[in-house]
């Protein structure tokens, strides 16, 4: 039987990148997923190599209305949702003297206004059974990295939301767990258009070739998206998951 045997799990962004690993991965563990993403192209597609456990929902993170939208899809379809992953995001780069207001509000809209409402509505819908929400972060939301202030901005509101939202849970006695995840660099669609025409040897962590490099593999985020999502992390809550090989010793 796999780790997530039974559960009903909401992905969003979950067309590509770490999403889709995520969707992937726990398709083969069992679950019946619903995966979000702007993208209806490569969503139908991903929802038709998964097979008859998975539904494609056209989803903007933004947008209430959407989040409602999805909500009543999930429960028409199987009834409840047991597992929802924050997954989708937007990376764009710009100096603080650069950046311009509206960038600011684009990356904060994406990234934090869609945690906000995907904490809103997955509580909600888990509260009367319990189950797990996992919101992605990143390093950046503690790190410095410059050209990438309102990236690392919106990041941090990602922790600081999970926290507020698994001691909220607590306090009113609902078995609802909610957790950040926060990698270091993914070598994603979206980390290769950040850096175009780089070679991967040259981003991806090697032991033995470059030890410098900051990037893993959307899987090795997966796997630990599964914890999460699984019974096996049913006593954590509130915390932040780094998966970044250490980078705080780099001393960057």
């Amino acid at each position: 039987m796999g780790r997530l045997e039974g559960k009903v799990v909401l992905v969003t962004g979950g067309a590509s990148g770490v999403g889709r690993e995520d969707v992937l991965l726990m398709a083969r563990e069992g679950a019946r997923l619903v995966l979000g993403d702007r993208n209806e192209e490569a969503g139908n597609a991903l929802a038709r190599e998964v097979g008859d456990q998975a539904m494609f929902v056209r989803h903007d993170v933004s947008s209430e209305a959407d989040w409602q939208t999805v909500m009543a899809a999930v429960g028409e379809r199987f009834g409840r949702l047991d597992v929802l992953v924050n997954n989708a995001g937007i990376l764009e780069s710009a100096s603080l003297e650069e950046a311009t207001l509206e960038h600011w509000q684009r990356i904060q809209r994406v990234n934090g206004d869609s945690c906000f409402l995907g904490c809103k509505y997955g509580v909600l819908a888990l509260k009367a059974h319990g189950g797990s929400i996992i919101n992605m972060a990143s390093v950046s939301s503690w790190l410095p990295v410059d050209g990438y202030a309102a990236y690392s901005a919106s990041k941090a509101a990602v922790g600081a939301l999970t926290r507020a939202a698994a001691l909220h849970c607590r306090k009113r006695g609902y078995a609802v767990r909610v957790n950040s995840v926060h990698p270091d660099g993914i070598y994603t669609p979206m980390m290769q258009a950040s850096a175009p025409g780089v070679d991967p040897k040259y981003l991806l962590f090697d032991a033995e070739k470059n030890r410098a490099g900051r990037a893993c593999m959307p899987d090795q985020i997966a796997n630990v998206v599964l914890f999460l999502a699984s019974d096996d992390s049913r006593f954590v809550s509130g915390a932040e998951i780094r998966v970044d090989n250490a980078i705080l010793g780099i001393g960057l």
